[in-house]
């Protein structure tokens, strides 16, 4: 077993519907992690770079970020730069997951230091296989780093 296994999964998400979807992927194939969700890039950074010193936000970085490219406010592109260059941040596997498959988009997420593009099927049921796929690699197949202390 992993040890990322009681980490949660942050996913970063403006909507409701594809956050819902996740949910029953997630729920389907027994996902233990608590999955926590912030609705845009400047909650999302608020919870990643405040962690553990803002009243309410758990005390544990996720074990994984599953972010989508084009939020309301800061986009997906500035948080995983944001998360790319903090040092406490940078080992946490940031899976992109939008629906952009542009090809400059792949290129410049994987340039910023994304550990992943996933693009998001259309049908739920490529979209719980999709999900099922990279849950099991990314939390059972992987060693993740340690989450580094507090400074």
């Amino acid at each position: 077993m992993s040890t990322s296994s009681l980490k949660p999964i942050l996913v970063v998400e403006d909507s409701a519907e594809d956050f819902t979807a996740l949910g029953r992927a997630f729920r389907k194939h027994a996902l233990r992690n608590p999955v926590l969700r912030c609705e845009d890039g400047d909650q999302a950074l608020e919870y990643l770079l405040g962690y553990g010193t803002a009243s309410g936000w758990p005390q544990t970085l996720p074990a994984i970020v599953l972010l989508d490219l084009n939020l309301p406010g800061t986009d997906g592109r500035m948080v995983l730069e944001a998360l790319k260059r903090d040092p406490r941040l940078q080992t946490i596997p940031v899976i992109i997951f939008s629906t952009s498959s542009n090809a400059r988009d792949i290129e410049d997420c994987y340039q910023l230091g994304a550990n992943s593009y996933l693009t998001k099927p259309i049908e739920y049921a490529a979209l719980e296989e999709k999900i099922r796929l990279a849950m099991h690699y990314w939390l059972e197949a992987s060693e993740l780093p340690s989450e580094k202390k507090i400074a």
